[in-house]
């Protein structure tokens, strides 16, 4: 039996197989000059690597489950991978300069590709990312070169490595996951954030985690204390199973307040919302007694819809169609029947990724402080206004509110109010309904934003404070680093006052104010908010019992008091 410690990031307990995450494997372009007599063999293996992917793009096109969207993309593959002047231009740049094939593709595509973009033609443009998508399948074929499949994960499996990519986190929602163990996060990041939302136990920073268990090893992770057993003995999973059980009653008792308001000892009621990021997830929201939902992350949509489109066809197409996404925001809005649904437009970009020909691939130093949220968004409008369409379209089914993400200036605000009046424009001549007052509404996870609060006020319809990234951005900490995670801080006295200043300029200005980031689901942070007046409240489905149970012990005096005691 061996005893790991880490990092407490998500509560609970789990025992599983471990499943040891591969290391990301590089994919290098090998540069080496040929000679004249390789020259052929090297064109061979080009073109049997071309056949490859042409009968792979076939088998795809020739299932009936794809939509039309993947279809077209396909199709236009297949045209691409049997261009004939391309394919003259690659043979004639091998015979010439005598490179191998696989540098010798990628120099040309990289060069083709550039040609498109800056052909002053939006459809060529387009066809960019096209060119370079499919000619990549041929060099992954000539390298043998195999990107794991989140998919192969099986049930009952605690996951243990390095770190888990955003996107791959949507495996969560999809499997039976007993836990996490891993060497970078933390109690903030997304990993931990999205297992918070399913149940499943996470500790992070764990020296070496992927080395710490071998395939399939019995593993128990406790996200309470930050502690990982592998092989653990007959006495200690009894122990185990014992405290799971103890869990499991507690979770029962607390389902007596599914159906009562959360009120403080002395009758003060304070609004509970759900954050979700999938429309399954709302029925969740409400099993766990959910005034509403105080956050849909709409990114995991498309992040979902990316995966199935590269694992059902083998490419990547454009983002969710309009179509796609009204249908998602028309569920959930059901689903609540009434209750209020804040959802969020798109928060790509960082550590957020969508692979879609319709967002940039940068190579940013900086991600967390670069092109994402709301700047996506306005750099890519096309995008911005097919989900805004798809929300006011939706917006009849139920009670919507709009929520832009990581504003920082005005000018952001007025701009995406702007594109919300062209769509709400183009929706009445088109005659389709909609509801014209879907109030519109800014977060509050910046030092700019929460330093700005009171000029940013007259532009919102409500404020939201998205409590993860203000701590990060005021602290300068980064909250996926293991190295400096210690230092996250969301008890920082500099990010409670700058919490204290937003409520101060939002009760100012009348504005309705909610917490949506981790502080509002942890049952000590959430007493500090609601001493400092906060009566909105959204967090993760299964913490909402917790907290209802929580405040029910505190009148609102002794949660003043407790508050000032933090914030001096």
């Amino acid at each position: 039996m061996n005893v790991v410690l880490g990092s407490p990031a998500a509560p609970g307990i789990g025992i599983g197989n471990a499943f040891i995450l591969p290391e990301e494997q590089e994919r290098i372009i090998p540069k080496r000059r040929i000679s004249q007599e390789e020259v052929e063999p090297e064109w061979k293996r080009f073109t049997d690597a071309c056949r490859n992917v042409q009968n792979e793009l076939n088998s795809h096109i020739q299932d009936e489950k794809i939509s039309k969207d993947q279809h077209d993309v396909l199709e236009t593959y297949l045209l691409m991978i049997q261009d004939p002047v391309f394919i003259t231009e690659l043979k004639a740049y091998m015979d010439k300069e005598l490179f191998n094939i696989e540098f010798s593709i990628n120099l040309k595509v990289a060069d083709y590709a550039d040609m498109l973009r800056n052909s002053g033609n939006e459809y060529l443009a387009e066809r960019a990312q096209d060119i370079e998508d499919v000619f990549n399948r041929v060099i992954d074929v000539l390298l043998d070169y195999h990107s794991f499949d989140i998919e192969q994960i099986p049930d009952d499996s605690v996951i243990i490595g390095r770190t888990m990519k955003t996107s791959d986190t949507i495996i969560l929602s999809k499997r039976k996951i007993a836990g996490l163990a891993l060497t970078e996060g933390s109690s903030a990041c997304h990993v931990a954030i999205l297992a918070k939302s399913y149940g499943i136990p996470v500790v992070v920073a764990i020296d070496n985690a992927a080395h710490i268990a071998s395939q399939g090893d019995t593993v128990i992770v406790d996200g309470n204390i930050g502690e990982v057993i592998v092989q653990p003995d007959i006495a200690t999973i009894t122990s185990t199973n014992t405290k799971i059980i103890a869990e499991q009653k507690y979770r029962e008792q607390l389902k007596k307040y599914k159906d009562v308001p959360c009120k403080t000892e002395d009758g003060t009621e304070i609004k509970l919302y759900a954050n979700i990021g999938t429309p399954e997830e709302a029925t969740t929201a409400l099993e766990n007694g959910a005034d509403g939902i105080g956050l849909f992350r709409t990114e995991f949509l498309f992040m979902d819809a990316a995966q199935k489109t590269s694992k059902e066809t083998g490419a990547y197409s454009n983002s969710m169609s309009e179509e796609a996404q009204f249908q998602a925001y028309k569920k959930v809005l059901e689903t609540m029947n009434g209750k209020p649904v804040t959802i969020r437009t798109l928060d790509v970009g960082g550590d957020k990724l969508v692979d879609s020909a319709e967002f940039p691939n940068m190579q940013e130093k900086n991600p967390l402080m670069g092109l994402r949220a709301i700047r996506m968004s306005l750099f890519c409008p096309a995008v911005f206004r097919t989900q805004l369409r798809a929300l006011y379209r939706a917006s009849i089914y139920g009670n919507l509110r709009i929520l832009l993400p990581l504003i920082t200036d005005v000018s952001q605000v007025e701009t995406a109010l702007g594109i919300a009046r062209g769509i709400r424009s183009s929706l009445e001549e088109d005659g389709i309904p909609f509801n014209p007052d879907v109030p519109i509404g800014i977060m509050i996870e910046t030092a700019a934003a929460a330093i700005c609060a009171d000029v940013l006020a007259p532009h919102a319809k409500f404020f939201s404070l998205g409590t993860n990234d203000l701590t990060q951005y005021i602290l300068g900490i980064d909250r996926e680093n293991k190295a400096v995670n210690p230092l996250y801080n969301e008890f920082s006295l500099a990010v409670l006052r700058m919490i204290k200043s937003t409520i101060f300029n939002a009760n100012k200005f009348n504005l309705p104010l909610s917490v949506c980031g981790e502080m509002a689901g942890n049952k000590e942070s959430a007493i500090i908010l609601a001493g400092m007046g906060i009566r909105n409240l959204s967090m993760a489905p299964s913490h909402i019992p917790v907290i209802k149970e929580t405040l029910s012990h505190f009148s609102i005096s002794e949660l003043e008091n407790l508050s000032n005691r933090s914030v001096q």
